[in-house]
């Protein structure tokens, strides 16, 4: 009776390390997914969510080291992806560059001047960076998704957006300015992937060289297997946390008998990802104006 006892705690108990480990695996990619729901469904290409998000994992640390004020460090991550996203919108608005070459552009300055930063700044880490409870993300992540679900489909705004997204020339017909309108998508993406980074880097209590390691990428496959919607991109991103976490948990396990590299287990989200997109690519509606001027 008290081995079953014990039994079953241990299990209730890692459970709740799954669940625990999951919101806090899978924040960051909702947080990251949804800005980029709030470009892409812009009409407004985003594989930069990777360096918008690790900019500003970066800058909030700093920050926050510098000063020792969590909120100083969370608006200068929301600033530095803000930034990054302006430039992408003047870089694809403005100037006309393909979508897909401004986000490579922006992911590649990010991870190189970061990574000069870090290299620079030797005494970066000398300290634990000062943050706001994580729950406080989690919080505004599954809000994030509430308000934009609404938004786009009793404001206004939401109704717009929509519009350009789907059809740029049209919506000119109609009055709209597609411009306008993405230049403001874009500003929601930069404050959305901000908040991405600074949890990030909140999570760690301090930045690393690429640390954000590719979770932008992950955020975008959320978002295409979610169709371009709020919920559903949510569920992607929580079912991504929920394999980010179970590799962790399953890092020095020897199945079988076999013994099983720890990369091997470090890659099992990254594959997943692989694996659902190939099942899922061409069955979303991407927005019909995505990448159209």
């Amino acid at each position: 009776m008290i081995d079953l006892t014990n039994l079953l705690a241990q299990q209730g108990s890692v459970a709740v390390s799954i669940v625990l480990s999951t919101l806090a695996y899978s924040s960051p990619l909702i947080l990251c997914a949804l800005g980029g729901l709030f470009s892409e469904r812009s009409g407004v290409v985003n594989i930069g969510l990777e360096g918008m998000m690790l900019s500003a994992a970066c800058a909030s640390a700093l920050a926050a080291q510098a000063t020792g004020s969590a909120a100083i460090g969370l608006v200068a991550g929301l600033l530095a992806a803000t930034l990054l996203a302006l430039l992408h919108w003047l870089l694809t608005q403005g100037y006309q560059i393909d979508h897909i070459v401004s986000g490579m552009g922006i992911n590649a300055l990010a991870l190189g001047g970061t990574g000069l930063v870090f290299k620079s700044l030797p005494d970066i880490n000398s300290k634990e960076m000062a943050s706001f409870p994580a729950g406080f993300y989690y919080g505004l992540a599954w809000l994030a998704a509430a308000v934009i679900w609404w938004m786009l489909r009793d404001t206004r705004p939401g109704l717009r957006l929509t519009a350009v997204g789907n059809d740029p020339d049209k919506s000119r017909q109609m009055g709209l300015k597609p411009v306008r309108i993405r230049f403001q998508a874009l500003l929601g993406t930069g404050l959305l992937t901000g908040l991405a980074g600074t949890l990030v880097a909140s999570s760690a209590g301090r930045f690393s060289e690429d640390m954000t390691a590719g979770r932008g990428y992950i955020a975008l496959a959320a978002l295409i297997l979610g169709a371009w919607k709020p919920w559903p991109t949510l569920a992607a991103a929580l079912a991504f946390g929920f394999f980010g976490s179970l590799q962790l948990s399953l890092q020095g396990q020897s199945p079988m008998g076999i013994q099983i590299p720890d990369q091997v287990w470090q890659a099992l989200p990254y594959l997943i990802t692989l694996v659902a997109l190939a099942g899922t690519l061409g069955k979303g509606k991407a927005p019909s104006g995505l990448g159209k001027p």
